[in-house]
């Protein structure tokens, strides 16, 4: 076992720390954001087993870094850093609220308003945004109604309902 561990930790948690490397700029820099999230997520989590196996190789190395100031200041700046990036999304007062990606939240905020302040972003009056909505379904019945509201009537779901929105636009 001994020699598994001289011979692979190592290796693995450098070869895995340079793909999450990688993977994370790609991320940073919104470049082929399909091909390395999936990458960057799992990956980054199997790099769990070679930093343990790495640890417990280099056991007694670590604890005389345990023992000194540049340890406990680089954790506790890594560890404000963390906290800083997250709390706005812990606490819901990053821009936006919680509403998620951009296009997700702008999708929330049209959904849950009325007809009657959707339809002139279509232009299109109240009146012919009800009727298309009619013609695809959706019971309108006055244009106070929320988007929402009017998809969770008919039984469908928002993104239903933005699909029937798509063609309306004049």
């Amino acid at each position: 076992m001994t020699d598994f561990l001289n011979r692979y930790a190592t290796p693995f948690i450098t070869g895995l720390f340079v793909v999450s490397l990688m993977s994370g700029i790609a991320l940073f820099f919104h470049w082929q954001q399909a091909a390395f999230r999936g990458m960057h997520e799992w990956l980054s989590m199997v790099l769990i087993l070679p930093f343990a196996l790495h640890l417990w190789k280099n056991w007694r190395p670590m604890l005389s870094y345990v023992r000194h100031m540049p340890f406990w200041v680089g954790s506790a700046v890594s560890l404000v850093a963390a906290i800083a990036f997250a709390w706005p999304a812990i606490t819901g007062t990053a821009s936006g609220g919680r509403g998620g990606p951009p296009p997700l939240a702008l999708m929330n905020s049209v959904l849950a308003s009325p007809v009657a302040e959707v339809a002139p972003i279509l232009n299109l009056t109240p009146d012919e945004l009800a009727a298309g909505l009619t013609s695809a379904g959706y019971a309108v019945t006055d244009a106070t109604a929320t988007l929402a509201d009017i998809a969770k009537a008919a039984n469908k779901t928002g993104m239903d309902l933005v699909g029937a929105l798509n063609g309306m636009k004049k």
